[in-house]
């Protein structure tokens, strides 16, 4: 059904004079005008969402980002990924600020660029309803030509420096393992198996000059990441270091003199740059920050090399020389988000950037001048982003002396006087990082609303080190991290500005599990609790995700077929303990989810509709771990809207 029927409303207004007539007595209001629910959206016990509150966010659902895509390599113009209808598609602008030209026109989000040096084919990625069963195709004149198989799972990889061939994983050939192959997308006859593999965290990263030989990455872990050299003639296969010693590698990229660099974390608590010694497996670091470098590229000549670090969920971009050593860093930009850092043949550095104050948007710079360059100015409802707030780092000690932090967005106090309400936002993965980009939507409960939000990075969360992001791994230490979230809750409500009686959690994916546990763990101190895409059940979970995830999933959480971690991860699992959940839950899932299955969210809304509790369920039949069309994105926002309003503010 699409929303519970709600009890009549009456105007039951008995006037004192009997001339009123009976019928006036006895008729209903009429309804409120309701938010209409999208085609693929079942609404399962909620109350219809209020037109008018539909209406007071609308600026707030308009707001886009731009996404930078790649330079075209024959032209000074950009390829980026934006939103002006349902979904986002590519787009060129030829030149700073111009327009935004759109050139796919499909009912699901893409992703692509074009061939490097050639520009002559554009390679994108497209699934069906979010089931990440990702398809390459060819993109011209506005139509794709499929390059894959229509039915695996496939990853787009690396392109060959000079255009002729794309690199792929893919699943095809039993549904399970990412098998490696090569193929010239002119002709698609051309697709070969390089490497047959055991697992799903196979990729070819980059092809060797000269394309006879490449390198790959085997993904164990977050904190373990085998490197390789793949002999693409005869698929020998030759390790670089030892495999079995537990190294994370981030970026790879060639130097055109031949020299392998990488970002690993080798000998350092931290991702560093620096030089690889493929045969010896010996790294050379070169950067000296005491924060992950995130990722980098370096320029068509190999003088320069352009890399982001990771300051505390900041980025900021440094520009090294390479003969010297030199490092300069960029400070024309605010503490912010940067992402698809790529030099262009002509040695400009493209970028997307985005901050409290700034949507997303596609920038350059040129490393001569040390000039900036916007592309793209996204529109933002029409409000004035510069209102915007910006966060504070909140820090504590946990349970065992563990210092965590998260990020503490709090109403502008002239606006909204005393304490006030607090929403805490878990993010997933959990190899993830809450940090300060732009907030979007969430600004409404800012600025409007005048509730605050508090996004913790646990123990577990990536951006502080392999020792941090290693204290949660298997189902023994599984809920140190719940610890840590409750020692942050406990922090922030003791802060002056927020409400300690009004304190709600929301969280996705692995998020949404710590959402779940919170509802159990933590309900004298908070009101409510809206979970996204969520782990219930660990072993069923474990069970049920695709099978390529599966191995993957179990180095992070434990192994459900071994009878003492199965145990132990039953113990942990938050539908264990569903009776133990008294406030309200709104529960949103995706129907065609690969990673979590939509079985969890409705096992665990059964299971509290049976208790008797309140449960609202929201089920998109188009959409997978997360929402990705506006319109089913834009009712889920507004439905969170009117779950947070009468839980927190008593609407």
């Amino acid at each position: 059904m699409r929303h519970a029927r709600l009890p009549l409303r009456l105007t039951a207004l008995l006037l004192a004079s009997a001339a009123v007539p009976a019928a006036a007595q006895d008729t209903a209001a009429p309804a409120a005008p309701a938010v209409p629910i999208p085609a693929a959206m079942t609404a399962e016990d909620m109350p219809p969402i209020p037109l008018a509150l539909a209406e007071r966010a609308r600026p707030y659902l308009e707001a886009r980002g731009a996404g930078f895509a790649g330079w075209d390599p024959n032209a000074r113009a950009v390829l980026i990924s934006t939103r002006f209808a349902n979904v986002s598609q590519l787009h060129r602008v030829e030149q700073p600020l111009g327009a935004r030209t759109q050139i796919s026109f499909e009912a699901e989000p893409v992703s692509g660029g074009y061939a490097p040096s050639k520009g002559d084919v554009i390679i994108v990625g497209k699934d069906r309803g979010g089931d990440e069963y990702f398809q390459l195709h060819t993109l011209k004149d506005g139509r794709l030509t499929l390059l894959t198989d229509g039915k695996s799972r496939n990853g787009l990889n690396a392109w060959s420096k000079d255009g002729e061939l794309v690199a792929y994983s893919s699943t095809a050939r039993n549904g399970v393992d990412s098998d490696l192959y090569v193929m010239n997308p002119r002709d698609p006859a051309s697709a070969r198996m390089v490497y047959e593999s055991q697992g799903g965290g196979w990729a070819l990263i980059a092809f060797a000059p000269g394309n006879t030989a490449a390198y790959v990455a085997d993904y164990n872990s977050v904190q373990d990441v085998d490197l390789y050299q793949l002999d693409l003639a005869s698929g020998a296969m030759v390790p670089i270091g030892n495999p079995a010693a537990e190294i994370a590698y981030g970026a790879l990229e060639i130097a055109p003199d031949g020299t392998l660099w990488v970002t690993s974390d080798q000998g350092s608590d931290f991702q560093r740059l620096g030089r690889l010694d493929p045969r010896s497996g010996a790294f050379s670091p070169v950067s000296r920050e005491t924060w992950d470098v995130d990722g980098f590229d370096i320029s068509d000549d190999g003088k320069t090399i352009a890399y982001v670090v990771n300051e505390a969920g900041s980025d900021r971009l440094r520009l090294m020389d390479v003969a010297s050593g030199k490092v300069t860093k960029v400070d024309a930009l605010p503490a912010g988000l940067i992402g698809g850092l790529e030099f262009a043949p002509w040695g400009e550095i493209g970028f997307s950037f985005s901050s409290a104050k700034s949507a997303a948007d596609v920038w350059s710079l040129d490393p001569a001048t040390m000039q900036i360059t916007r592309w793209t100015q996204s529109e933002t409802g029409g409000l004035d982003a510069g209102v915007n707030v910006e966060p504070r780092i909140v820090t504590t000690k946990s349970f065992d002396g563990l210092e965590v932090s998260g990020l503490l967005y709090l109403p502008d106090p002239a606006k909204f006087a005393g304490p006030r309400p607090l929403i805490v936002s878990v993010h997933g993965g959990p190899e993830g990082q809450s940090t300060a980009g732009f907030m979007g939507r969430n600004n409404y409960y800012l600025n409007e609303l005048g509730i605050g939000l508090f996004y913790p990075n646990v123990r577990g969360s990536t951006g502080y080190g392999k020792t941090f992001v290693s204290l949660d791994n298997g189902p023994f230490k599984r809920e140190d991290s719940v610890r840590d979230m409750e020692a942050l809750i406990d922090a922030v409500r003791k802060d002056a500005a927020v409400d300690a009686a009004r304190v709600g959690l929301s969280g996705g994916s692995y998020g949404g599990y710590m959402c779940y546990a919170a509802a159990v763990q933590m309900k004298d101190k908070l009101t409510a609790t809206q979970c996204t895409v969520a782990i219930s059940n660990f072993v069923s979970f474990l069970e049920n995700t695709n099978p390529y995830r599966q191995d993957l999933r179990r180095v992070e959480y434990g192994d459900e077929r071994d009878p003492v971690q199965r145990a132990k991860l039953t113990e942990i699992s938050p539908l264990t303990r569903v009776n133990e959940i008294e406030k309200p839950m709104f529960v949103i899932t995706g129907a065609n989810d690969p990673r979590v299955p939509k079985s969890e969210a409705d096992q665990m809304v059964a299971a509290i509709r049976a208790n008797g509790g309140e449960a609202w369920h929201l089920v998109a039949a188009d959409e997978g771990h997360g929402f990705r069309k506006k319109a089913n994105s834009d009712y889920a926002f507004l439905a969170q809207l009117a779950f947070w309003e009468k839980h927190l503010l008593g609407n």
